[in-house]
């Protein structure tokens, strides 16, 4: 049984190396917008979830012909501003720049969609799907410390706009949740998914050490 991410996402294969799997990545080439577009009255749960969804899907059919016995697992984060307006990676320097006005001082939600997809012997036999919020309080950077965030190129990748693990880190004055949620996969959810479908993460901890 191997675990699978289907993301590029390096910060959710560092949270999960340092939880004790080494997972196989294969990225899904997903086109978020389209996801998007295709589910408009989704709620900010639902429509994480079904990014999610559409990530682990897209990767399944490559994943049963390689592996056969795996569990595949697509996240997707979002940020819940304090305004309501959900929102994903700014893309541009601007974008970013104005994320971070409208949230310094401010509280927003991080919301990360979950989808685990079974197979036994190259079939799909389980699968199964969640979400998860924390909360995100947010500093106030200088304009100066600002410039220089954004200089580094780090926010205009990432959902929300920042980074607990990097350089936005330093901005960010705390999390009500789970923190492992806001870097891009939820480790207490992610479990009770596994559970759900038949599957022990320490069982895949000593799998993917070997």
């Amino acid at each position: 049984m191997r675990f699978v991410l289907a993301s590029a996402s390096p910060a959710r294969l560092s949270v999960l190396r340092s939880a004790g799997i080494e997972p196989l990545v294969r990225v899904s080439g997903v086109d978020e917008e389209a996801v998007t577009r295709a589910v408009p009255e989704a709620g900010p749960a639902e429509l994480v979830t079904a990014l999610a969804t559409a990530k682990a899907d897209s990767v399944v059919a490559e994943v049963a012909a390689e592996v056969p016995e795996a569990v595949v697992v697509g996240c997707d984060s979002m940020l819940l501003m304090s305004d309501g307006e959900i929102v994903g990676k700014p893309g541009t320097t601007e974008a970013a720049a104005e994320r971070w006005t409208h949230n310094s001082g401010t509280e927003g939600q991080l919301i990360t969609g979950h989808s685990i997809v079974r197979l036994q012997r190259g079939e799909v036999t389980a699968r199964t799907e969640g979400s998860l919020g924390t909360t995100v309080r947010f500093g106030t950077p200088t304009a100066a410390e600002l410039e220089a965030y954004l200089a580094t190129g780090e926010p205009l990748h990432v959902a929300g706009g920042f980074t607990l693990e990097g350089f936005g880190g330093w901005f960010i004055e705390g999390v009500d949740g789970d923190p492992s949620s806001v870097l891009g996969i939820s480790l207490p959810l992610t479990r009770k998914l596994l559970t759900e479908v038949g599957v022990s993460v320490v069982d895949l901890w000593k799998s993917d050490a070997e």
